[in-house]
């Protein structure tokens, strides 16, 4: 295999033409699903690649609890500088598994924190038509979705008090689609992705606008008018100065703002998975999706060729 058996360590760079093109082509929950199941494809073949590394680079070494046949040179001879790479390996796959454990660690963290802080806040009255809805006497403008059992909805009187009654409608229905749909858990899951293979990283940013346009998409949806969201949008993230929780959709968040209220401003995003295969943006995106298909199949041959080798040299 030689060099191939690093690739699914760098191919996830294939990757980041395809956010671009979907972030501008593709409707905003088409591009997010895509993008983060691309993210954890990627991630997955280049973690367990990395294990596969660990194994044969520390099979030959004395005390190992691997079988003896891991550590024969037809089986390293599969993985160039076997003995670097692997102790290499060694030190990347730790920075891995504490960098998913710290994330996944605050995101839950938060989340309890913050079920414990509003169990006693009752459902603010004037909203009774929004379950799940806890409005906090801060004059600090916020607003953003916590997920749970059940979900709710967090926004201080600072925020609307900036906000008329249409664009109040607006902010809450963005809220509840975020929670609707679960960002939550995609955002985490292309979190991860990123901290197991930092070159996945800026998928996260696309990520995380694809659901910030997909939430303002529902949002003026069910309040039926796209100016007046564009309003909410643009008033919200002007007034804010408090950054989103990580790992959570913040309606007030700083961020590519201009983008979301012009496309709001704009007409309603097609339906349809990719743009017209004749247009220029559609060839684009076909030859960007085809790259990243092929990407993630050669990380998966990479690291089956690998395991297998392994499997080869186990005995009977």
């Amino acid at each position: 295999m030689g060099v191939f058996v690093f690739l699914p360590l760098v191919l996830p760079l294939t990757a980041l033409p395809i956010a671009r093109l979907a972030e501008q082509h593709l409707h905003p929950r088409s591009a997010a699903w895509l993008l983060t199941s691309v993210a954890v494809v990627l991630a997955a073949c280049s973690t367990f690649c990395l294990g596969l590394l660990v194994v044969v680079g520390t099979a030959q070494l004395p005390g190992n609890p691997l079988p003896d046949s891991w550590s024969d040179p037809e089986v390293r001879a599969a993985v160039p500088y076997d003995e670097v790479a692997g102790k290499t390996a060694i030190v990347a796959l730790l920075l891995v598994v504490v960098a998913c454990g710290r994330t996944v660690r605050r995101h839950l963290r938060f989340r309890s924190r913050a079920h414990r802080a509003l169990a006693g806040l009752p459902e603010a009255p004037a909203y009774r038509a929004v379950s799940g809805l806890a409005v906090l006497d801060d004059e600090l403008p916020y607003a953003y979705a916590l997920p749970g059992s059940p979900g709710r909805i967090v926004v201080s009187t600072g925020l609307l008090s900036c906000l008329d009654r249409g664009e109040r409608a607006a902010l809450l229905a963005h809220e509840h689609a975020h929670l609707a749909g679960r960002h939550h858990r995609l955002l985490l899951a292309v979190r991860l992705a990123g901290c197991a293979n930092p070159f996945l990283r800026p998928l996260a940013g696309a990520v995380t606008y694809s659901t910030e346009r997909w939430a303002d998409e529902e949002a003026a949806a069910v309040t039926g008018d796209r100016r007046t969201t564009a309003r909410a949008v643009g008033k919200a993230a002007l007034f804010s100065h408090q950054a989103p929780p990580p790992g959570f959709a913040a309606f007030a968040s700083a961020g590519p703002v201009p983008r979301r209220v012009a496309a709001l401003l704009g007409p309603v995003p097609p339906r349809r998975s990719w743009p017209p295969a004749l247009t220029r943006a559609g060839m684009a995106a076909y030859i960007a999706a085809a790259g990243t298909a092929a990407s993630t199949v050669s990380a998966l041959n990479a690291a089956s060729a690998l395991f297998l080798v392994l499997e080869a040299a186990t005995p009977l």
